[in-house]
């Protein structure tokens, strides 16, 4: 599939997006959510393809935030639809049933950061830099940013990025929950290939039923939550892979999942 604004490769079971824009920093323009859109519906529905890894191209920067010039051009309608858009591409690929890795390394700024925010894991590079800076554009967060930032960071966190626009680094991101590790920049992709792998080889299933237990299961109450969880945990005992995993444990054999 031919794409102009991101490279999608497939090595393994294991799919490698990269935002494809370095001379504009990776911004995020329409065309470029579109086929990350188009990159992210063909991951769902491929079942040889078990993890994904999202990079960014260039050295400067993961992405750093939305196209300033087509921002300019858009009224309050259009930029409601606007942020309607991209939030669905970017609950698409949280929602996605496979594990998203974003390896995060210069800017993640605007609807860069909040891309990285709708990854499952993000390991960032020691140069790493996260913020929020539309209120210094007269604008806020639109793609997710005002509700995945205080759900991962903290409320107080998340208003001080929001607010003050100011930028983060890697260290404080972790220090703050915003990221699972830090790592040196040249590290930085064989250990979000590494993840991905070691994540590719459990039970497909049973990895796609916790994506979606712990989705699901974050705003509710504890006793609606431990019901789901007891919902999938049965769904994953009706599962051939389930018979295989115990199978295969109390054989002392490596287990051999069909994702079924």
């Amino acid at each position: 599939m031919h794409f102009e604004n991101i490279r999608l490769e497939i090595r393994d079971g294991i799919a490698f997006v990269t935002l494809n824009r370095p001379k504009v920093l990776n911004a995020l323009n329409a065309a470029t959510l579109q086929e990350l859109r188009t990159a992210i519906d063909l991951i769902r529905d491929d079942v040889g393809i078990r993890a994904a890894v999202l990079t960014g191209a260039g050295e400067k920067a993961f992405a750093a935030g939305a196209d300033i010039q087509e921002l300019a051009r858009v009224n309050a309608v259009e930029g409601r639809e606007l942020a309607l858009r991209g939030q669905a591409v970017f609950r698409a690929l949280e929602t996605c049933g496979k594990p998203v890795i974003a390896c995060i390394h210069g800017f993640a700024l605007g609807g860069g950061c909040e891309l990285a925010l709708a990854c499952h894991l993000r390991i960032a590079s020691e140069n790493a830099k996260f913020g929020q800076p539309e209120v210094k554009l007269g604008l806020i967060p639109g793609y997710g940013g005002t509700q995945r930032l205080a759900r991962l960071a903290g409320k107080g966190i998340a208003l001080q990025m929001i607010l003050t626009g100011e930028m983060i680094s890697a260290a404080d991101a972790l220090r703050v929950g915003l990221v699972n590790e830090v790592v040196a920049s040249d590290q930085l992709l064989a250990r979000g290939e590494a993840l991905a792998r070691l994540i590719a080889s459990m039970a497909p299933l049973a990895v796609r039923y916790a994506l979606e237990a712990v989705d699901g299961g974050y705003d509710l109450t504890l006793e609606q939550g431990l019901t789901l969880e007891a919902d999938f945990f049965g769904h994953c005992c009706g599962t051939a892979d389930k018979a295989e995993g115990t199978a295969a444990f109390l054989a002392k054999r490596p287990a051999v999942w069909q994702g079924r």
